[in-house]
């Protein structure tokens, strides 16, 4: 599919659009300002607090315990 075709689909999708915060995040991509929900937020400060208190696991320890399901 060409570029044009795609953003003539994008537009129309656009135009039909009704939810408020899809069109927040849509503006926020146009302005290049990400903005995040509040529960992305919550996720970010408790991994950060996890990391701050050592409550982490280095990649291979997940790896070796998850392995049987992967």
């Amino acid at each position: 599919m060409n570029k044009y075709v795609e953003k003539l689909e994008l537009i129309h999708w656009i135009t039909e659009l009704q939810d408020v915060h899809t069109l927040a995040k849509i503006k926020s991509i146009k302005e290049n300002k990400p903005i995040m929900t509040d529960i992305e937020m919550l996720s970010i400060e408790k991994g950060l607090n996890d990391f701050q208190q050592g409550k982490v696991r280095s990649h291979l320890q997940v790896k070796k315990r998850y392995e049987k399901w992967l």
